[in-house]
Protein backbone atom coordinates (compact mmCIF):
# COMPACT_ATOMS: atom_id res chain seq x y z
CA UNK A 1 0.00 0.00 0.00
CA UNK A 2 1.39 3.20 -0.49
CA UNK A 3 1.66 6.14 1.76
CA UNK A 4 -0.55 8.11 -0.27
CA UNK A 5 -3.65 5.50 0.01
CA UNK A 6 -2.75 5.05 3.75
CA UNK A 7 -2.57 8.72 4.62
CA UNK A 8 -6.55 8.75 2.43
CA UNK A 9 -7.76 5.71 4.69
CA UNK A 10 -6.35 7.74 8.05
CA UNK A 11 -8.23 11.31 6.46
CA UNK A 12 -11.46 8.92 6.40
CA UNK A 13 -11.29 7.50 9.61
CA UNK A 14 -11.13 10.66 11.10
CA UNK A 15 -13.48 12.36 9.12
CA UNK A 16 -16.33 9.43 10.32
CA UNK A 17 -15.19 9.87 13.93
CA UNK A 18 -15.71 14.07 13.99
CA UNK A 19 -18.76 13.79 12.19
CA UNK A 20 -20.00 11.47 14.65
CA UNK A 21 -18.69 13.22 17.40
CA UNK A 22 -20.93 16.18 15.76
CA UNK A 23 -23.59 14.39 15.85
CA UNK A 24 -23.60 13.38 20.12
CA UNK A 25 -22.70 17.03 20.39
CA UNK A 26 -26.22 17.54 18.48
CA UNK A 27 -28.03 15.14 20.23
CA UNK A 28 -26.64 16.56 23.71
CA UNK A 29 -27.58 19.91 22.71
CA UNK A 30 -31.27 18.74 22.05
CA UNK A 31 -31.07 16.95 25.01
CA UNK A 32 -30.72 19.90 27.49
CA UNK A 33 -32.74 22.18 25.94
CA UNK A 34 -35.24 19.54 26.50
CA UNK A 35 -34.46 19.65 30.45
CA UNK A 36 -35.07 22.93 30.92
CA UNK A 37 -38.47 24.44 31.76
CA UNK A 38 -39.33 27.15 28.59
CA UNK A 39 -42.30 29.52 29.07
CA UNK A 40 -45.53 28.53 29.81
CA UNK A 41 -47.43 27.28 26.97
CA UNK A 42 -51.13 28.00 26.00
CA UNK A 43 -53.53 24.89 26.70
CA UNK A 44 -54.70 23.34 23.22
CA UNK A 45 -57.98 24.11 23.89
CA UNK A 46 -57.54 27.63 24.30
CA UNK A 47 -58.16 29.95 21.06
CA UNK A 48 -55.66 32.43 20.06
CA UNK A 49 -56.37 35.82 21.57
CA UNK A 50 -57.36 34.01 25.15
CA UNK A 51 -55.38 34.40 28.33
CA UNK A 52 -54.98 31.76 30.54
CA UNK A 53 -55.96 32.09 34.41
CA UNK A 54 -53.29 31.42 36.66
CA UNK A 55 -54.37 28.41 39.30
CA UNK A 56 -54.76 30.48 41.72
CA UNK A 57 -56.88 32.83 40.26
CA UNK A 58 -61.15 33.47 41.63
CA UNK A 59 -63.06 31.95 38.96
CA UNK A 60 -66.31 34.12 38.16
CA UNK A 61 -69.06 32.59 39.45
CA UNK A 62 -72.71 32.48 37.73
CA UNK A 63 -73.88 36.14 37.93
CA UNK A 64 -75.70 37.51 41.12
CA UNK A 65 -78.64 38.88 41.00
CA UNK A 66 -79.04 42.32 41.79
CA UNK A 67 -80.73 43.94 44.49
CA UNK A 68 -84.40 45.09 43.77
CA UNK A 69 -84.35 49.08 43.78
CA UNK A 70 -87.14 50.25 45.75
CA UNK A 71 -89.81 51.89 44.03
CA UNK A 72 -90.01 55.78 45.35
CA UNK A 73 -92.23 56.83 47.79
CA UNK A 74 -95.87 58.67 46.68
CA UNK A 75 -95.08 62.32 47.48
CA UNK A 76 -96.72 63.28 50.45
CA UNK A 77 -99.36 65.65 50.63
CA UNK A 78 -99.11 68.26 53.32
CA UNK A 79 -102.50 69.78 52.61
CA UNK A 80 -103.86 72.73 50.97
CA UNK A 81 -102.84 75.91 50.28
CA UNK A 82 -104.34 79.06 50.29
CA UNK A 83 -103.14 82.36 48.20
CA UNK A 84 -102.38 85.73 50.42
CA UNK A 85 -105.23 88.06 51.67
CA UNK A 86 -105.37 89.71 55.02
CA UNK A 87 -107.44 88.37 57.78
CA UNK A 88 -109.88 89.89 59.06
CA UNK A 89 -111.72 87.85 61.36
CA UNK A 90 -111.24 84.96 63.90
CA UNK A 91 -113.44 82.44 65.07
CA UNK A 92 -112.43 79.30 67.77
CA UNK A 93 -115.80 77.66 68.72
CA UNK A 94 -114.17 75.48 71.51
CA UNK A 95 -113.53 78.56 73.71
CA UNK A 96 -116.36 80.67 72.17
CA UNK A 97 -114.30 83.09 70.63
CA UNK A 98 -115.71 85.20 67.54
CA UNK A 99 -113.95 88.57 66.42
CA UNK A 100 -114.55 90.04 63.19
CA UNK A 101 -111.05 92.56 63.86
CA UNK A 102 -107.93 91.50 63.77
CA UNK A 103 -105.22 94.44 63.47
CA UNK A 104 -101.52 94.03 61.76
CA UNK A 105 -98.66 93.44 64.01
CA UNK A 106 -94.88 94.48 63.23
CA UNK A 107 -91.76 92.90 65.30
CA UNK A 108 -90.37 96.10 67.08
CA UNK A 109 -86.86 96.80 66.85
CA UNK A 110 -85.76 94.83 70.30
CA UNK A 111 -87.05 91.66 68.10
CA UNK A 112 -90.37 91.13 69.93
CA UNK A 113 -93.64 91.20 68.46
CA UNK A 114 -96.27 93.11 70.73
CA UNK A 115 -99.62 92.18 71.61
CA UNK A 116 -102.63 94.55 70.46
CA UNK A 117 -102.80 97.69 72.53
CA UNK A 118 -106.54 97.03 72.85
CA UNK A 119 -106.75 93.93 75.64
CA UNK A 120 -110.15 92.38 73.71
CA UNK A 121 -108.35 92.13 70.43
CA UNK A 122 -106.10 89.66 68.25
CA UNK A 123 -103.48 91.12 65.73
CA UNK A 124 -101.98 89.45 63.02
CA UNK A 125 -97.73 89.06 62.23
CA UNK A 126 -97.45 91.62 58.98
CA UNK A 127 -94.06 90.07 58.20
CA UNK A 128 -95.28 86.44 58.40
CA UNK A 129 -97.42 84.10 55.68
CA UNK A 130 -100.90 85.23 55.67
CA UNK A 131 -103.44 82.55 57.40
CA UNK A 132 -103.35 79.95 54.42
CA UNK A 133 -100.12 80.64 53.01
CA UNK A 134 -97.53 78.01 53.40
CA UNK A 135 -95.69 78.80 56.38
CA UNK A 136 -96.49 79.81 60.09
CA UNK A 137 -99.19 82.78 60.17
CA UNK A 138 -99.27 84.03 63.82
CA UNK A 139 -101.95 85.80 65.59
CA UNK A 140 -101.35 86.81 69.10
CA UNK A 141 -103.16 88.56 71.67
CA UNK A 142 -103.43 88.91 75.70
CA UNK A 143 -104.99 86.75 78.18
CA UNK A 144 -105.90 89.38 80.29
CA UNK A 145 -105.72 93.28 80.99
CA UNK A 146 -106.67 95.84 83.73
CA UNK A 147 -110.39 95.27 83.42
CA UNK A 148 -110.38 91.38 83.11
CA UNK A 149 -109.60 88.98 80.48
CA UNK A 150 -108.37 89.63 77.69
CA UNK A 151 -109.34 87.53 73.91
CA UNK A 152 -107.08 84.38 74.46
CA UNK A 153 -108.01 84.15 78.31
CA UNK A 154 -109.59 80.80 77.46
CA UNK A 155 -106.49 79.67 74.63
CA UNK A 156 -105.05 77.40 77.02
CA UNK A 157 -108.29 74.96 77.07
CA UNK A 158 -107.61 74.37 73.35
CA UNK A 159 -106.61 70.41 72.63
CA UNK A 160 -105.27 69.07 69.42
CA UNK A 161 -108.52 68.75 67.17
CA UNK A 162 -110.00 71.55 67.68
CA UNK A 163 -111.03 74.29 64.97
CA UNK A 164 -109.80 77.27 64.14
CA UNK A 165 -110.99 79.55 61.93
CA UNK A 166 -109.97 82.74 60.04
CA UNK A 167 -112.07 85.33 57.44
CA UNK A 168 -109.99 86.74 54.87
CA UNK A 169 -110.85 89.81 53.13
CA UNK A 170 -111.27 88.10 49.95
CA UNK A 171 -114.06 86.33 51.42
CA UNK A 172 -112.21 83.42 51.66
CA UNK A 173 -112.04 81.14 54.97
CA UNK A 174 -108.87 79.13 55.97
CA UNK A 175 -109.92 76.48 58.71
CA UNK A 176 -107.17 74.84 60.79
CA UNK A 177 -106.90 71.85 62.76
CA UNK A 178 -104.91 71.95 66.44
CA UNK A 179 -102.23 70.10 66.46
CA UNK A 180 -101.25 70.60 69.99
CA UNK A 181 -100.74 73.46 72.63
CA UNK A 182 -97.42 74.50 74.51
CA UNK A 183 -96.44 76.32 77.26
CA UNK A 184 -92.59 77.77 77.28
CA UNK A 185 -91.08 79.86 79.98
CA UNK A 186 -90.68 83.32 78.42
CA UNK A 187 -86.86 83.44 78.58
CA UNK A 188 -86.63 80.27 76.55
CA UNK A 189 -89.28 80.81 74.12
CA UNK A 190 -89.10 78.87 70.96
CA UNK A 191 -88.57 81.62 68.54
CA UNK A 192 -87.45 79.53 65.71
CA UNK A 193 -90.20 76.60 66.24
CA UNK A 194 -92.98 79.40 66.03
CA UNK A 195 -91.93 82.16 63.61
CA UNK A 196 -89.13 79.71 61.66
CA UNK A 197 -90.56 78.59 58.06
CA UNK A 198 -89.70 74.91 59.44
CA UNK A 199 -93.05 73.58 57.62
CA UNK A 200 -94.28 72.34 53.87
CA UNK A 201 -97.67 73.21 54.72
CA UNK A 202 -99.68 75.68 55.82
CA UNK A 203 -100.32 76.40 59.50
CA UNK A 204 -100.67 78.68 62.27
CA UNK A 205 -99.99 80.32 66.05
CA UNK A 206 -101.54 81.09 68.17
CA UNK A 207 -100.01 83.02 70.98
CA UNK A 208 -100.57 84.47 74.40
CA UNK A 209 -99.37 84.89 78.01
CA UNK A 210 -99.31 82.26 80.56
CA UNK A 211 -98.42 80.62 83.66
CA UNK A 212 -97.41 82.52 86.68
CA UNK A 213 -98.01 86.23 87.09
CA UNK A 214 -95.37 88.11 88.73
CA UNK A 215 -96.33 91.41 90.61
CA UNK A 216 -92.52 92.50 90.43
CA UNK A 217 -92.80 92.98 86.61
CA UNK A 218 -96.41 93.20 86.01
CA UNK A 219 -96.07 90.46 83.54
CA UNK A 220 -96.80 86.64 82.93
CA UNK A 221 -93.62 84.18 83.33
CA UNK A 222 -94.94 82.18 80.59
CA UNK A 223 -96.42 82.22 77.14
CA UNK A 224 -98.90 79.37 76.11
CA UNK A 225 -98.92 78.84 72.16
CA UNK A 226 -101.36 76.51 69.77
CA UNK A 227 -100.06 75.15 66.79
CA UNK A 228 -102.29 74.04 63.82
CA UNK A 229 -102.10 73.23 60.47
CA UNK A 230 -105.02 73.94 57.34
CA UNK A 231 -107.23 71.68 56.53
CA UNK A 232 -109.47 73.51 54.23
Amino acid sequence: MSTTSRLDGRHRVLAVAALGLALLGVVALVLAFRGQPGPPQPDAAVTAGEAVAPQDATVPGPAQPQPAVPAAEPAVDFGPVMAGSTPVGLEIPAIGLDTDVLVPLTVGADGVLPAPVDYATAGWHTRGPMPGQLGPAVIAGHVDGPDGEGIFYRLGELVAGDVVTVTREDGTVATFTVDSVGRYPKAEFPTSLVYGNTTSRAEIRLITCGGAFDRTTGHYVDNIVVFGHLTA
